[in-house]
């Protein structure tokens, strides 16, 4: 029996939707597992789905979401400027899911430990991309978890052996792509369906080694599965072109998103 590879996009605190997700993917005890970051924020399981990904044997990467609450928690103080951002962009969520004792410090821990890609050779995954002109080692966390237009519309894949696996860019905010459906791009495929976003509510699982699609619904409490090919739309690089003026901001993306 082949032992498969699944990917599973930005969860956004919603864990019973995560455990309807891996229910209907069954994976084995020798099936890989990977998350892409943004377990918190959005939705009012948070401190579930850290405590759920923590104590399971599945890797997880470093969303933009878990940066911005160690800029804010994890440096011992508040850092005012970046709290309002953060409460903006669903940390009000994460919060009241610790409740009056805060968040767990091994939770703040553990989210420093998590890298911010991850190498499986034909496969490379990354919360929300990379700079198509950098190398990777002149890259930063940066990058790594908040980049968007510039990585998008690259014109040719940024690994010529590799396929770059996303979330953190809701799919259905790039053109012509419809809510629940995977994006793909030159090189990469972006699977957050935008599980807390009441146009979507998908909660996606790629199963790589299959070529095969699981999505679980916040809203709706119904399961899908289809083929790759079926799920995805391909996005053309011209319709994502970042405007000439946008300087350094074109990297990162807007920080309340």
């Amino acid at each position: 029996m082949t032992h498969r590879r699944i990917v599973i996009g930005d969860v956004h605190g919603h864990y019973d939707t995560l455990m309807t997700l891996l229910d209907a993917i069954a994976p084995s005890k020798d099936d890989q597992v990977y998350f892409l970051g943004d377990l918190i924020d959005r939705g009012s399981q948070s401190s579930q789905v850290v405590e759920f990904v923590k104590q399971s044997p599945y890797p997880c990467l470093l969303g933009n979401h878990e940066q911005m609450l160690l800029e804010i928690l994890g440096q011992g103080e508040i850092y005012g400027p970046a709290l309002q951002a953060w409460l903006y962009s669903g940390g009000h969520s994460t919060i009241n899911s610790y409740g009056e004792s805060g968040v767990r410090q091994d939770h703040i821990e553990w989210m420093r430990t998590l890298p911010t890609h991850i190498d499986l050779g034909d496969t490379w995954l990354v919360h929300a991309g990379v700079h198509p002109r950098l190398p990777l080692e002149k890259q930063t966390t940066e990058q790594f978890c908040w980049i968007r237009d510039e990585f998008h519309s690259i014109q040719e894949p940024y690994f010529t052996d590799k396929l770059i696996i996303i979330g953190h860019t809701i799919t259905f905010t790039l053109p012509g792509v419809q809510p629940g459906r995977i994006a793909q791009g030159r090189g990469w495929l972006d699977i957050d369906t935008g599980a807390y976003h009441p146009k979507s509510g998908w909660l996606t699982g790629l199963d790589l080694t299959n070529s095969r699609v699981y999505q679980a619904n916040v809203f709706k409490q119904r399961v899908r599965q289809m083929p790759l090919e079926e799920a995805v739309t391909r996005v053309e690089p011209s319709q994502l072109l970042p405007p000439k003026s946008r300087g350094a901001t074109a990297s990162t993306g807007t920080k309340w998103r």
